[in-house]
């Protein structure tokens, strides 16, 4: 093995080790494990696709073997964490409060933000709430259709997601994708730190969070989304401030943008047996595209958003991770009417892995995230390549 694919190789197994996705239960059980999970990884992004079990419960999943859905409700309802944007929608540790700061002033100052709201709804909603107490959006909506309703739905959701946005109403409580808001004062925790990071304050957070949670980063991948001149000279400074310290060490490959990992990351060891997960799309593993073709030489794109005649792989494929290596991806969907999980279409696409090494460990990893998804039976409808067809459908009907 080269020098090259040496570090690539420690690289994939750090990066992977860093998300909790090399050992089962690398963070504990129960709920106490997904707000470990939650707090080392620093963020799990919420989706509202259903296809399967949704993307904040899969990926918890994924980490937690024992997690149940409600175990996510229940932290949001004892405050220890929150709902709020961090490259999306997602569920952040409450002890990160504060990093949120800047981006609600950021919303309240900017009047052109897409939640452009009416002012006097947007008042009107703060004051029934704090009048009446936490509220649904739907509370709201019916409101709306008494007579002499002087506003309407629309504008009374724009001024909520305003209000979430700006910071004046969090998330006190969520039942499957229906939110509760209430005031932030009601929310937060008395000793939650509200003041305010400075911008160089606010890229040390982001250097820490992403070199905890993937072993390794680079400079795109810290500002990715983010706009700003000022960050991305600010994430460079605390990058090369930690250098000189030796807290972190930097490695060159031909054709990447440095990178920089955790010292004496690169002389960890890993063993154990090779483990096959099925990801969702939006795992924080894999939400940088770039990284994973480059790293695992893995090209994965969500083609749900696709038109129909324009998709390669399917609507909504997972991407199925055999110890450090992508070999292949599966499109499936949970028909939970009739409790049963479909594999639309299971391509496989390392073939230089033999069949022997990873079929048995898939199916039981197929059936173990048919359950979670209240499925019972299961039916394999179409593999690429062809051959192996009889082979899958055969184990997978034992």
């Amino acid at each position: 093995m080269n020098i090259e694919k040496g570090l690539i190789l420690q690289l994939q197994l750090a990066t992977l080790e860093s998300q909790g996705l090399l050992k089962s239960s690398s963070f504990g059980t129960g709920k106490n494990a997904v707000l470990k999970a939650l707090e080392h990884l620093g963020y799990i992004q919420i989706d509202t696709l259903s296809i399967v079990e949704r993307a904040h419960h899969h990926t918890l999943w994924t980490r937690v073997p024992d997690y149940q859905p409600i175990y996510l409700e229940e932290l949001v309802e004892e405050r220890n964490i929150f709902e709020y944007w961090f490259h999306a929608a997602s569920y952040l540790p409450m002890r990160d409060f504060r990093f949120v700061l800047p981006q609600m002033r950021g919303v309240q100052q900017n009047q052109a933000h897409y939640y452009n709201a009416d002012p006097k709804v947007m008042q009107h909603v703060l004051d029934v709430i704090r009048n009446e107490g936490p509220k649904k959006a739907r509370d709201f909506e019916n409101d709306s259709k008494k007579a002499g309703s002087w506003w309407s739905w629309k504008p009374t959701k724009l001024a909520l997601e305003r209000l979430f946005m700006q910071g004046d109403l969090m998330i006190s409580k969520r039942k499957g994708m229906e939110k509760t808001y209430d005031l932030r004062e009601r929310v937060l925790p008395d000793h939650i730190d509200l003041t305010e990071p400075t911008p160089f304050e606010f890229a040390e957070y982001l250097v820490r969070t992403y070199l905890r949670a993937y072993g390794f980063t680079t400079l795109k991948q810290i500002t990715h989304l983010k706009t700003g001149g000022i960050l991305k000279k600010d994430v460079n400074e605390v990058l090369q401030s930690m250098l000189q310290e030796k807290a972190i060490q930097q490695i060159n490959i031909d054709g990447m943008a440095p990178i920089f990992t955790e010292i004496n990351i690169m002389e960890k060891a890993f063993d154990g047996s090779p483990r096959v997960q099925l990801l969702s799309p939006f795992d924080n593993s894999i939400i940088h595209r770039d990284r994973i073709q480059q790293i695992f030489n893995f090209d994965f794109r969500l083609e749900c958003y696709v038109p129909k005649e324009k998709r390669q792989y399917g609507y909504f494929c997972l991407p199925i991770l055999f110890g450090n290596t992508f070999i292949g991806r599966v499109d499936c969907k949970a028909h939970r009417k009739n409790k049963q999980f479909e594999l639309i279409h299971l391509h496989i696409e390392n073939i230089d892995i033999g069949i022997e090494l990873w079929l048995e460990p898939f199916i039981e990893s197929v059936k173990q995230f048919a359950k979670f998804n209240g499925c019972t039976t299961l039916l394999l409808t179409k593999v690429s390549p062809t051959k192996l067809t009889g082979t899958i459908k055969k184990m997978l009907n034992k």
